[in-house]
């Protein structure tokens, strides 16, 4: 059986995921699509995902690919996560993790819906009906808030208990969950922020924006083969315990997407079983040397459950308790410290391992990139670093 050990893994990361020279990207699209998914879940995140792997770009840019051009979509998928995708991919990615996730949450939502007074038959009926109102508004005005869809209708202006009888427990507006389900079902796509690219509040518009038509149905599993496929080519080697928990499915269905994208067995370091697609056993060409600075939840950061041969021994400094991924410095394939940003702007550097001169240099000078490119914003992450 092949080995293909740490170093092959981390030269791959460097090629694969765009962050050594020579590999960028040149669009937020071509970006996107090269990770399979990027990360959506917090707008800096985003942002600076696309930066480190692109050739050049601005916020300004970015913003107009998401939203003048279209070129890429937000959707909930794996793991029940926010990601961005290229417009192309978003059938396969929609089939194969997105349907799932949807029925899920119409069973979560259809539940808070009965706790607040309603039986299961007059739950079903209430986000039938309200999903209908929702979405035609949306579709005749062409993008929507929260707040808006909210005075449409006194029902959904209520608010329905999440979380019931937990530490996390509070409450959402119906308006919330409705326009979340319609969006997992594939009706609606997250369109401009009000105010800022920072900005968590946005506007509903209907997926047609993106995708005339909508998005194409495909078979499940033919999608499923598909994805697993996709990130072969991109975190491969990995795991079957990588894979499920990238994708957030169960053991059989990993084990069957894995068989259906003809994935073949190779040995990791220390003895564990890995998966790649046929004819990707050949060594990767040692690429120039490179350092990232990646922001939270960044997909290289995120992409495997077994972490430990880019990770090391750094996990608690960079990861909250949740599991987490804070801002972390990267160089050739590994995470060899942490960053943040300063009131006054500049990038704070904390090496957790001993680097040498040049990779030192390299990272200062990344640092100073960052600084200007984001100036004069100022980041807030979604959690704090460990």
């Amino acid at each position: 059986m092949t080995h293909i050990g740490g170093e092959e893994r981390r030269r791959r990361v460097g090629v694969r995921h765009r962050l050594a020279p020579g590999s960028r990207a040149s669009s937020l699209r071509e970006a996107a699509a090269s990770m399979v998914a990027l990360h959506a879940t917090d707008p800096a995140g985003l942002f600076l995902e696309a930066r480190a792997r692109m050739t050049g770009s601005s916020p300004a840019s970015l913003s107009a690919e998401m939203y003048d051009d279209r070129t890429v979509f937000r959707l909930w998928a794996m793991r029940r996560t926010l990601f961005l995708a290229a417009v192309d991919d978003v059938p396969v990615i929609h089939a194969a993790a997105s349907r799932a996730v949807a029925e899920a949450e119409r069973r979560r939502t259809l539940g808070m819906l009965a706790d607040a007074g309603a039986g299961p038959e007059a739950a079903a009926r209430l986000l039938g009906e309200l999903e209908a109102v929702g979405l035609e508004a949306v579709r005749a005005r062409g993008e929507v808030t929260t707040g808006d869809l909210r005075a449409l209708d006194p029902r959904l202006d209520r608010r329905i208990t999440t979380s019931r009888g937990t530490s996390y427990e509070g409450t959402i507006s119906v308006a919330s969950k409705v326009a979340f389900q319609l969006a997992l079902d594939g009706h609606l796509g997250r369109d401009r922020p009000r105010g800022t690219w920072l900005s968590g509040q946005f506007r509903w518009s209907p997926t047609e924006r993106w995708l005339p038509g909508g998005i194409r149905e495909l078979p499940v599993d033919a999608a499923r083969a598909e994805l697993v496929r996709r990130w072969l080519l991109v975190f491969g080697p990995g795991t079957q315990d990588d894979v499920a928990w990238w994708t957030g499915w169960g053991v059989g269905a990993t084990r069957q997407a894995l068989a259906a994208a003809g994935a073949v067995e190779v040995r990791l370091d220390g003895g564990q079983a890995g998966y790649v697609l046929p004819g990707d056993l050949e060594a990767t060409p040692e690429p120039e040397p490179w350092v990232a600075l990646l922001p939270v939840l960044d997909a290289t950061t995120m992409g495997w459950k077994d972490r430990e041969w880019y990770l090391g021994p750094h996990r608690a400094a960079l990861f909250d308790g949740a599991g987490n991924a804070g801002p972390t410095i990267w160089a050739d394939g590994r995470i060899v410290g942490g960053w943040a940003q300063r009131p006054g702007g500049e990038i704070a550097l904390r090496l957790l391992e001993q680097v040498d001169a040049g990779t030192a240099g390299m990272i200062d000078a990344e640092a100073e990139r960052l600084a200007a490119w984001l100036r004069p914003t100022r980041i807030r992450w979604p959690f704090p670093p460990a």
